[in-house]
């Protein structure tokens, strides 16, 4: 089973508090059973969340181990679609959220997410979130 890891899962067990040390745990199983999926647009976002210049080399040094899955013309005009059909529902969202749904729904991949928006877009996408 492959698990596309969002931004915010990333973002929590990096901070290592407490309170989100399930979601580190979790992750750390994931790694260690290599199963994550980075894309692109995930490192990105990952990566401009650290100011402090020897911070953001060490991180992104550690992220190199994730290879960046390959993101499609295909891929882009079904995150388009998905847009498209959730504002039509009255949901918005981001178009880096969409382009996620969109590699999720396309490759059979879970989405291993904190972010509740993405409970709204499965009520219309063919998306499997991952539950730890």
């Amino acid at each position: 089973m492959s698990v596309i890891v969002d931004t915010c899962v990333w973002s929590s067990a990096l901070r290592r508090k407490k309170s989100d040390q399930h979601i580190a745990a979790k992750l750390t199983e994931l790694i260690t059973n290599n199963q994550v999926v980075m894309l692109g647009p995930i490192r990105q976002e990952i990566l401009s969340g650290v100011a402090d210049l020897k911070q953001f080399e060490l991180l992104k040094n550690h992220l190199a181990a994730f290879t960046d899955f390959p993101i499609t013309t295909a891929h882009y005009q079904t995150a388009a679609c998905f847009f498209n059909l959730c504002r039509s529902k009255g949901i918005q969202g981001s178009h880096t959220d969409f382009l996620i749904c969109a590699v999720s729904a396309m490759e059979s991949m879970q989405l291993y997410t904190t972010d509740k928006d993405f409970t709204h877009y499965q009520a219309h996408l063919d998306i499997r979130l991952f539950t730890d």
